[in-house]
């Protein structure tokens, strides 16, 4: 049993019998910025939600401080708002407030959705990191989260992995809860199906897009979710 979930292991067969609710929205990607989004950056960003759907973009930036990560944020937050994709400030609540952000993505350790709601204001998108955790996800969406994220589900080289979910989390979630989940961790178009199949409400991707060719890696994203 992981430390963090006392609700116990999940039944292996729910998973197997599990049928994605029809009635959920599709599917959708979200897109996680690398950690350098310097120079030529917002070019590939406006590429790759030129390239298909992209429901939101998240900044993600170590290691500056709030006045250089506002200067290389706005001009990829105009770029979003002109393609009404949500731009999503990873960790910082004040920096979400100083940029009138859509939203904000807390970790653990960055704060309670319910300071986020107060800084922010009752329209903002706050997402909360779960890892494999249900009782963590319960606690967030009782806080007034408006997304949970599940992950890692694969090796990833974009964090360090402590956390490993098996899909059946998303299953398990997705038949309980209205509220959206977010699965992240080494996802592509390659090995994604499975998670929509599972009950994925959004899938968080940053390599996959841009370690290549970020309008190609949105077009497979977008085949794979088209077809659900």
């Amino acid at each position: 049993m992981d430390e963090d979930d006392p609700l116990g292991p999940l039944d292996p067969d729910f998973a197997a019998a599990f049928v994605r609710d029809d009635k959920r929205p599709p599917c959708q990607l979200y897109l996680i910025s690398p950690l350098d989004v310097s120079g030529g950056f917002g070019d590939r960003l406006a590429r790759a939600l030129d390239a298909g759907p992209v429901a939101a973009f998240q900044f993600r930036v170590k290691g500056v401080d709030q006045h250089e990560a506002a200067r290389l944020a706005e001009p990829l937050q105009r770029i979003c708002a002109a393609r009404d994709c949500a731009f999503i400030v990873n960790d910082s609540i004040s920096l979400a407030k100083r940029l009138g952000a859509d939203g904000v993505h807390l970790g653990q350790e960055d704060g309670d959705p319910r300071e986020a709601r107060a800084a922010l204001g009752p329209n903002a998108q706050i997402g909360v990191t779960c890892h494999d955790s249900r009782h963590l996800a319960m606690e967030a969406g009782e806080a007034g989260a408006d997304y949970v994220a599940f992950g890692a589900f694969y090796p990833t080289s974009t964090k360090e992995v402590r956390h490993r979910p098996e899909p059946v989390i998303l299953s398990w979630w997705s038949t309980l809860f209205e509220l959206p989940s977010v699965a992240i961790g080494g996802i592509t178009p390659a090995n994604a199906a499975p998670l929509v199949k599972a009950g994925a409400d959004f899938l968080a991707v940053s390599n996959a897009v841009w370690g290549g060719d970020e309008a190609g890696a949105v077009r497979a994203f977008a085949e794979v979710l088209g077809g659900r």
